[in-house]
C-alpha cells in the first residue's frame, strides 16, 4: 500500500527506529515546536513522510552543522518564508506571461515613452 506524502501513518517507535534516534528526541522536537505530528483519536502520535523528512533536516542541522535547536527553529522559519516567496514569484511570473499574451494592442505596436513626470502611451498603427 502506498501512502500520500502528508498522510500520518508512522508511530513514534517506527520513526525512531527509521532515523536511529530515541523517541524522547522526537518528543523534545515537538515540545520545541519544530515538528507537529498528527494525533489519532487515542492521542497517539502519527508521523507522515513529510514529518520524517523535516526531522532528517533537523538532525542534519544539529549533527552535521552544529546548530542548536533555537537556530534550527530560525532556519526552518526562514526556509518556510523563502518557499512561500518562491511560490508567489512563480505565480506572478505566470500572471505576467498570461497578461503579455492577452494584450488588446500588440506589444510591437505599443510604445511607452517618458517625457516628464507623466507617462505617455503612444499607439502606432
Amino acid at each position: 500500500m502506498i501512502h500520500q506524502y502528508d498522510e500520518p501513518v508512522y508511530l513514534i517507535s517506527i520513526v525512531a527506529k527509521i532515523l536511529d534516534i530515541h523517541p524522547q528526541t522526537l518528543r523534545q522536537y515537538e515540545r520545541e515546536n519544530l515538528i507537529c505530528p498528527a494525533r489519532s483519536n487515542g492521542r497517539i502520535r502519527l508521523y507522515s513522510q513529510r514529518d520524517i523528512d523535516r526531522i532528517k533536516l533537523i538532525l542534519r542541522l544539529t549533527r552535521e552543522l552544529g546548530v542548536n535547536l533555537a537556530g534550527v527553529d530560525i532556519i526552518l522559519r526562514l526556509k518556510e518564508n523563502v518557499d512561500g516567496m518562491e511560490t508567489e514569484i512563480a505565480e506572478l511570473r505566470y500572471e505576467v506571461e498570461r497578461t503579455k499574451n492577452s494584450y488588446a494592442v500588440s506589444p510591437s505596436k505599443a510604445m511607452v515613452t517618458k517625457r516628464s513626470i507623466y507617462d505617455i502611451i503612444i499607439f502606432e498603427k
